[in-house]
């Protein structure tokens, strides 16, 4: 069956906090009024550093410049090793900024909002205004950050805008001999941009460097223990963080949580089910409505939808911009529609239009979902930092009989998604540096309490995931929300709102179980 290039393939295990979908969303009407500029400088004392390695206290002791930006907020730049195992060597700088807290100040809390390759700066700036609550950020600095290799963090680059518009328009069978080697042409040819335009900073971005860093920032933010909001891929930071430094651990969220002991092939097939059943759910809510683009039973609305989506693969669907959508991109509009229920009005929409030939909103999914604005501008790196950070994070596996297996299961297990997560490994075969990283048990032993939230109809971390996770961490309390779309704070009930402020900022820890 015809699909589209390696890397749009992999784009539904991009997994970001749903609050990035509302900046996308609400960006373009968005105004901040520049501040005055004034700088603070700040550095660790010995007794917020705690004890590091020699190597690393000229990096934990650092002295910080904050200077004001985008209207309220500080931003600075912090150095870290590029290589841990030879810190001394070369450094980098990671991109961080923060709100300051509005009242009494506990201390800071660093965000990540997912991916890998999600900007925490981004979503600072475009919604700790708005996305967390006010008792939260009167209590805590919202700190975000971009990890390394993440849009101002020593970026990924691998193609140009026009070199991305052209990569989306790519189609290959990969069932055929001639379509798998033609897909691997392409791979070949993009990771070896990624590797010129981008340095050796690329054999260094994975999770652990990453969470080391973190503990940098713990330093140069001022706390003896590390608070920290993680959404999606974020969980698996946060995790990651707390295994290597248990009794740094401060107040912790991981919200739409990834499962640490699952091979790349099982997440895959975790989310092929869950935005399957994402999309059921969506289809059972449009059918109740008169302007429903779908008729007759949940079955047969997805049939539907799978039947114009193979128009789309054998023949383009042409917008009058010019540009044309492609089965793999009309799937990943449907996609992006089951981050939040948000989008499903808008998601109607763009299919009542498409059944009647104008593929003009499924486009505007496409490219909300890709990051590119109007202009033809992509406003982050996310795709590119979402392969190379998976690369070193899990073994790939590229035998063709392997992938060519795993495609049946995915496609059986999800007629609509399947096809766009299968050949996992096709996109790390040419990857010049091995993963360092491989699926384990975390249990963060001697850590405090750490909040394990799971969304029951969550499509890219489904909620087994959070309950497994919620039991590998010694001290992990899991938080049920009963609703759909990916990660709960910030779009969920005032039960769930209130349930992670009063234990961030009250110190109330919520029972194991907890349901919202």
């Amino acid at each position: 069956m015809p699909a589209g290039t390696v890397r749009r393939r992999h784009r539904l295990l991009l997994a970001t906090a749903a609050a990035t979908v509302g900046a996308l969303l609400l960006s373009a009407c968005t105004t901040t009024t520049p501040a005055p500029e004034t700088t603070v400088k700040s550095s660790a004392e010995a007794s917020i550093i705690g004890e590091v390695p020699a190597e690393l206290n000229a990096y934990y002791a650092q002295a910080v410049t904050w200077t004001s930006c985008n209207g309220g907020f500080q931003c600075a730049q912090v150095e870290v090793p590029m290589d841990y195992a030879k810190p001394l060597s070369t450094s980098i700088k990671l991109s961080v900024i923060r709100l300051p807290a509005s009242g009494k100040r506990l201390g800071a809390m660093l965000i990540n909002p997912g991916g890998p390759g999600a900007s925490g700066v981004d979503m600072a700036k475009n919604g700790a205004k708005s996305y967390f609550s006010d008792k939260l950020r009167g209590a805590y600095d919202i700190v975000g950050f971009d990890p390394r290799g993440v849009q101002r963090s020593e970026p990924v680059k691998c193609l140009s805008d026009a070199q991305m518009d052209a990569s989306r328009q790519e189609s290959f069978d990969l069932g055929t001999d001639a379509g798998l080697q033609a897909a691997e042409a392409a791979t070949k040819t993009e990771t070896d941009l990624c590797v010129k335009n981008t340095g050796p900073v690329l054999a260094y971005i994975d999770t652990v460097s990453s969470a080391r860093d973190m503990d940098i920032l713990r330093a140069v933010v001022g706390d003896p223990k590390l608070n920290y909001m993680g959404f999606s891929y974020g969980t698996k930071l946060g995790a990651t963080y707390a295994g290597l430094f248990p009794a740094r651990v401060g107040k912790f969220s991981l919200d739409g949580a990834l499962d640490p002991t699952l091979t790349i092939d099982q997440v895959s097939m975790g989310q092929a089910v869950g935005f399957e059943n994402a999309l059921r759910a969506w289809a059972a809510n449009c059918l109740g409505t008169k302007d429903c683009p779908v008729s007759g039973t949940v079955d047969t609305a997805l049939s539907q939808i799978r039947d114009l989506n193979a128009v789309y693969t054998k023949t383009p669907a042409q917008t009058p911009s010019g540009r044309s959508v492609t089965g793999d991109e009309f799937t990943n509009a449907v996609a992006f529609a089951m981050y939040s229920t948000d989008l499903w009005d808008p998601l109607t929409g763009a299919l009542k239009q498409a059944f009647a030939g104008d593929a003009s909103g499924m486009l505007a999914l496409a490219d909300y979902s890709a990051d590119r604005d109007s202009d033809g501008k992509y406003q982050s790196n996310t795709a590119a930092a979402f392969t190379a950070i998976n690369c070193l994070d899990y073994p790939m596996n590229s035998n063709t009989a392997h992938m060519r297996e795993d495609a049946a299961a995915l496609e059986k297990a999800s007629p609509t998604f399947g096809k766009l997560l299968a050949y996992s490994g096709l996109g790390c075969k040419f990857w010049p540096f091995p993963a360092t990283g491989k699926p384990a048990e975390i249990s963060a032993a001697g850590a405090g309490p750490i909040l394990v939230i799971g969304t029951t109809g969550d499509p890219a971390t489904p909620y087994q995931w959070a309950q497994s996770l919620a039991k590998q961490l010694e001290s992990g309390v899991l938080i049920t929300w009963k609703g759909d779309g990916h990660t709960a704070y910030g779009r969920a009930n005032a039960c769930l709102t209130t349930t992670v402020d009063d234990y961030f900022v009250e110190g109330k820890v919520p029972a194991d179980g907890t349901t919202c």
